[in-house]
């Protein structure tokens, strides 16, 4: 079961974009170079199951994509982990797969928090986990 937070824009400890990045392409040995990058749902999918081993399944995601429909696709997958952990949060997909900056910082700002109250500190290999 997932520890449940709240987010709102006016919290004083968000990280800077950058320090965003950072913290995403460490933990998934990726390199995203910007926010909007982040509209495709692959990392979200892929930091859930390091969260949440086989919360969702890792092989249905799309991680070399540039179609919005493989986006959906990919926030599905995450939604639907989300509801079988019983998480609260509604991933805004509509706006997150337009690719604007302001959507996409907010929800990975918010999923930093998740992330931090959930995390148990356990190994993962996110490049063998990616295939």
């Amino acid at each position: 079961m997932a520890v449940n937070v709240s987010y709102t824009s006016g919290t004083t400890d968000n990280l800077s974009r950058h320090d965003i990045l950072t913290w995403v392409n460490d933990s998934l040995q990726a390199q995203f170079g910007k926010i909007e990058e982040l509209c495709t749902g692959a990392a979200q999918c892929q930091l859930m199951d390091m969260l949440f081993p086989g919360s969702l399944p890792l092989k249905r995601v799309k991680f070399a994509t540039n179609l919005e429909h493989e986006y959906i696709q990919n926030f599905k997958l995450l939604q639907a982990a989300f509801k079988k952990l019983n998480v609260d949060k509604v991933a805004p997909v509509d706006r997150l797969v337009k690719g604007r900056f302001q959507d996409n910082f907010e929800f990975i700002q918010w999923f930093k928090k998740f992330f931090d109250v959930n995390y148990d500190g356990s190994e993962y290999d996110a490049y063998e986990m990616r295939g």
